[in-house]
């Protein structure tokens, strides 16, 4: 476009043509079109001859900047070049700046509570079941709140966490350790979404781990209650004369070596008779990976005792079922069991232990077989990539040599006979 004259008028500025028109001082009027006016701040920084071009509004319509409005903002950018201030850069600062502020804005009306319950309604859906979902609720409203939940997160830092951690550390090791790990998390959510700054007061690596001993100098390791392996067939017998349906999960449970959570949630669509077969999804599992089982004689004897239990074959209902309709057994119905039998001293868990103990002492079963007919998760990394094979076949002699070795009739103890005196 051809420039114009310079000095503009009131009236130039409604009724000028397509162009661009000089006011002087770095002031012009662009004109694309009798709908479409605009200011701009014209300018080049000492020493560099670079000309750049700076947009000071609109001169028609609403809102439009009238040309006196437009000559103050122009002179006032011209002092801004004298002075060594590149307009355009100071602009971009201040837009920054702005943008920071309102960021903190924001952040100070968000609580640490208010962040919390934002993450775990974004994480929802990965969440393995509603009773993960509640013991994070539970364990930050009880743990993390009183000393942090209303403050605004952009302010939690290594005094509050500690707060939070030193009372229940070298008590609850556990629960404390699942506490700073989630309020590490929510505070990383928080930084994610602009709320806060600066490095995770919560960290255990470089930051908390200088503060409080490692899990391991607090507390040992609490294995649960387990029934040595050679009273298996013992306790085994000892469980046959228990009625209901908890006696018969205990008792699919030891077959199995199966977790209490896996063997009550059990559906008869995992259950492939056929097959020998119990097919337990990721979901329902403890590392989130589908786990088949193979089924042993005595273990398919029990699932087939419990289909007569079914009310509805069509429905795809609980090998277990409850006492409600509907429902499982309770996950204490099988303790319960115990303590019928006056079985204390252990634990359904522990015979997962009294298994495991089983397949290296007596049988001396390899490793991976072992830990695999468990579903344990492969610690080491490299190990895991290389480790992919279930070793299906190898478990279901496994497991058949299980059965027969529980049902084994206890072996006599050693009659010493009494001499009598000569």
């Amino acid at each position: 476009m051809p420039r114009k004259a310079a000095g503009l008028t009131a009236a130039k500025v409604r009724t000028a043509k397509p162009g661009r028109y000089g006011d002087g001082g770095g002031l012009y009027l662009l004109v694309r079109s009798p709908d479409a006016r605009f200011w701009v701040f014209r300018y080049a920084m000492a020493g560099t001859g670079k000309l750049r071009d700076m947009g000071l509004g609109k001169a028609s319509g609403p809102g439009a900047v009238t040309l006196a409005e437009a000559r103050d903002k122009a002179a006032g950018l011209s002092k801004l070049v004298k002075a060594g201030t590149d307009p355009l850069e100071q602009r971009e600062a201040d837009a920054a700046a702005a943008k920071a502020a309102e960021q903190q804005a924001i952040a100070r009306a968000k609580s640490f509570r208010d962040v919390a319950d934002l993450y775990l309604s974004s994480h929802d859906a990965g969440w393995r079941n509603a009773k993960h979902r509640q013991q994070w609720r539970n364990t930050l409203a009880t743990y993390a709140y009183p000393h942090m939940g209303d403050l605004p997160v952009a302010d939690v830092d290594t005094a509050h966490v500690m707060a939070a951690l030193q009372p229940i550390w070298t008590a609850k090791p556990e629960t404390a350790s699942r506490v700073r790990g989630r309020i590490e998390a929510v505070l990383d959510y928080a930084k994610a979404r602009e709320w806060r700054m600066g490095e995770n007061p919560a960290r255990w690596r470089g930051h908390i781990a200088n503060l409080l001993p490692t899990r391991a100098k607090v507390a040992r390791v609490e294995h649960h209650a387990a029934l040595p392996w050679r009273e298996i067939a013992t306790f085994m017998a000892k469980l046959a004369a228990q009625d209901g349906v908890a006696a018969l999960a205990l008792t699919f449970a030891i077959l199995t070596a199966a977790r209490t959570g896996e063997v009550i949630g059990a559906k008869w669509s995992e259950m492939d008779l056929q097959a020998a077969v119990w097919t337990v999804p990721a979901e329902r599992m403890k590392a989130g990976h589908e786990h088949r089982v193979p089924l042993s004689e005595p273990a398919l004897a029990i699932v087939r005792a419990v289909a007569g239990l079914r009310i509805d074959p069509a429905t795809d209902s609980y090998v277990f079922p409850g006492g409600k309709a509907g429902k499982p057994l309770s996950v204490m119905a099988m303790e319960m069991v115990l303590r019928r039998m006056e079985r204390r001293d252990i634990t359904v868990h522990g015979f997962r232990s009294a298994f495991r103990d089983w397949c290296s002492e007596h049988v001396g079963c390899p490793r991976e077989v072992a830990e695999a007919a468990l579903a344990h998760t492969v610690r080491d990394k490299t190990e895991a990539a290389y480790f992919r094979a279930d070793l299906f076949e190898r478990r279901r002699r496994l497991m058949d040599d299980w059965a027969v070795f529980c049902s084994r009739p206890a072996l006599p103890a050693e009659v010493v006979p009494i001499r009598r005196g000569a």
